[in-house]
């Protein structure tokens, strides 16, 4: 495997190529007209036009990126996440074309992409899942109210081939039932193609606690700890860090083993995460969803591992034998990660595109770690995910390790658009985040105090 393709964008794609380059191999960028001087293209070793701005028209183009692959030699592709990364029909195209698929197989994807069937292989592996129902089809929702009596309220209604957060909506009553799942399969069809969704016990103090896993591709496969999401709005991540703190020691370990399980009943191959929705209260847990990719916080677990996870993928689609690299990984310190969005928390956290005329980043500060995607001079366009950097943050225990994220962002100047570094530092000096009293609805709960 001697050149890559990167089929992404922005900080992803940036950090895919330092790996494969890293490791010898010639990187392959591909662009929109949006990106044609952006930083990942500068970086690679050779860049290719692959459409319009329009993601639908360039990133999301199998046949663009295909034939990108062959203009250049391409002999593996490498999609990052979020556009084809959990694209099992892509994932066929790119070995179709006798190319390597640097993921899991195209049936894993498949199988992991519908919430529904992962749920019901967690089960066969052991691993607890929260009561839920059976699938419900738009048009057909016989049954609906006996349905969710059985899962009782508060539930969750979610389409069954969602992920990230999208396509999931709370129901408090009855009342609320059938409208609410008619918006969500209506809304399911559009996101993804497939309107089916299912009911879901919802836990109202909840956490949000992620296993990462590598497998080998033959039953074998290893867990590299967990990594703590459960600071969010509106399901979406905001700061994960590890360990997962004050978490029953005893809760993570079955966590990290029923990851392991799962993993290894799929034959995994490569870099997922497994992720559990906890009760804060209680311990409890269960499954939630397997994320079939290398996922934006990964480097909360590099951290704390010393692991190149991107690097691991890579080496490992080469035809690499790795156990040696992964049979003695261990956890050290604390590592605490957020992401710094072009976003405005004083109108609702709305995009907040336009020209990074400064962005001046800290240099040299201890533990410190960050994944941009963007300089100064750059445009945060209307087309793609407004994120400007992630930073991560490592210290010898977590007091020290948000300090230093603190730190950082004090000590970084963004000026043009609106971003949310103010309100991060907000959170990060919060004396209940700083105690480690989190949970899923922590931010919510404290709006009117983080958002100046």
């Amino acid at each position: 495997m001697k050149r890559v393709l990167v089929a992404n964008r922005g900080e992803i794609a940036c950090r895919v190529i330092r790996a494969a380059q890293k490791l010898g191999m010639e990187a392959v960028a591909v662009y929109s007209d949006a990106d044609a001087e952006a930083m990942h293209v500068g970086m690679a070793d050779a860049a290719v036009r692959i459409g319009p701005p329009a993601a639908a028209e360039s990133y999301l183009r199998q046949d663009a990126i295909l034939a990108a692959a062959r203009e250049t030699g391409a002999d593996a592709i490498h999609p990052g996440y979020g556009f084809m990364a959990e694209n099992a029909d892509f994932a066929r195209a790119v070995m179709d074309a006798g190319l390597t698929w640097v993921g899991p197989r195209p049936e894993t994807i498949e199988a992991m992409g519908d919430k529904q069937r992962a749920r019901d292989l967690a089960q066969k592996a052991g691993v607890p899942v929260a009561s839920g129902s059976d699938r419900l089809q738009p048009g057909s929702l016989d049954g609906l109210e006996q349905m969710a009596e059985a899962v009782g309220y508060p539930l969750l209604v979610k389409a069954a081939a969602g992920g990230g957060g999208i396509g999931m909506r709370r129901v408090d009553s009855v009342e609320t039932l059938r409208k609410t799942v008619e918006a969500t399969q209506s809304m399911a069809e559009r996101s993804f193609g497939d309107g089916s969704v299912y009911l879901e016990r919802f836990i109202p103090k909840a956490r949000h606690i992620e296993i990462q896993v590598f497998g080998l591709g033959n039953g074998q496969a290893v867990h590299l700890f967990e990594r703590d999401c459960s600071l969010q709005r509106r399901f979406q991540k905001i700061i994960e860090e590890s360990p997962a703190p004050g978490f029953p020691a005893e809760a993570v370990a079955g966590m990290a083993e029923s990851a392991r399980a799962l993993a290894a009943s799929q034959n995994y191959t490569g870099a997922g995460t497994v992720e559990f929705v906890a009760d804060a209260e209680t311990g409890e847990y269960f499954f939630l969803e397997m994320n079939t990719r290398i996922q934006v916080e990964h480097p909360v677990t590099e951290m704390v591992t010393g692991c190149d996870l991107v690097g691991l993928q890579l080496r490992l689609a080469a035809g690499e034998k790795l156990n040696n690299a992964l049979d003695s990984v261990s956890s050290s310190g604390v590592a605490v990660e957020c992401r710094l969005y072009a976003e405005n928390p004083a109108k609702n956290f709305l995009p907040s595109p336009g020209e990074l005329s400064v962005f001046d980043l800290p240099q040299g500060m201890p533990g410190i770690r960050i994944d941009a995607g963007v300089r100064a001079g750059d445009t945060i366009t209307p087309y793609y995910d407004p994120m400007i950097a992630k930073f991560i943050a490592w210290g010898e225990d977590r007091n020290i390790a948000i300090d230093r994220l603190r730190d950082a962002l004090e000590a970084t100047r963004v000026e043009g658009p609106a971003t949310n570094r103010e309100f991060l530092i907000a959170v990060l000096n919060d004396p209940d985040f700083r105690a480690g009293a989190i949970w899923t609805g922590f931010v919510e709960e404290r709006r009117k105090s983080l958002v100046a």
